[in-house]
């Protein structure tokens, strides 16, 4: 079974639009985990233009499913993630003024701090993701981090899908069978959406989680919160 976690990063975005507390970001995250999101996914920033380090203490005692939180670690996230202890850190090497994640680790060339990272969250109990391309091996060399999963970043097989899926979809199926064989294992996030989501899930089943955000608030505009969770879980299906 693959879970949905739901990124709920444009609903702060929107929130801080305005100031005040509308929409209600825990709510919001609340009533996904109510309309059957098996996860909350959360990427605070430095300068909070969405998320707030203040959202990700409130949300740690009432989210009931899993709480992922992801982001690059520089000193401030670190202490946030070992305070908070999520179910999941997801390791990210975006620069603080990127608009969105836009790549994944190379791992070769941080091997170390990555590796003593993870293992200081595995200390905790956190279970671990390293944010990846599919680069097979950047995939051998998150293997020997130890981390628990990696993350593989979707936004090249998003782009190419309508072109070709078949050929959008391909190195992502080979990362993800050669990140099983090592023994790690594989969430995928970054521009899936309706379109796309169930070929991905049908050529890797084997996807522990999803995390969707920008496109699932786009479609709950149109269809609701409610529909839109449910659609997105019906392509996970199979």
């Amino acid at each position: 079974m693959t879970n949905l976690s739901v990124n709920i990063n444009k609903v702060a975005t929107l929130r801080n639009a305005r100031g005040g507390n509308a929409p209600d970001v825990v709510k919001v995250a609340l009533d996904c985990e109510a309309f059957g999101a098996q996860g909350i996914t959360v990427h605070p920033r430095p300068d909070e233009r969405h998320i707030r380090y203040s959202d990700v203490y409130a949300l740690k005692p009432l989210v009931k499913t899993e709480f992922n939180i992801e982001g690059y670690p520089a000193k401030e996230f670190i202490e946030l993630v070992l305070r908070v202890k999520p179910e999941q850190v997801t390791l990210v090497p975006d620069a603080p003024d990127a608009i969105t994640s836009n790549a994944g680790w190379d791992v070769q060339t941080h091997f170390d701090g990555l590796k003593e990272l993870i293992d200081r969250f595995k200390t905790e109990g956190i279970r671990t993701s390293i944010f990846v391309g599919t680069d097979l091996s950047t995939i051998e060399w998150a293997a020997k981090t130890g981390t628990d999963r990696i993350e593989l970043y979707t936004e090249p097989y998003a782009a190419a899908y309508a072109a070709d899926r078949q050929t959008a979809v391909a190195p992502f199926i080979e990362a993800a069978r050669l990140a099983r064989d090592l023994g790690m294992g594989v969430n995928a996030g970054h521009d899936l959406s309706l379109e796309n989501l169930a070929y991905i899930h049908q050529q890797i089943p084997w996807l522990k989680e999803v995390s969707i955000g920008h496109a699932l608030i786009c479609d709950a505009l149109y269809l609701g919160l409610q529909e839109t969770i449910a659609q997105y879980k019906k392509q996970l299906i199979g």
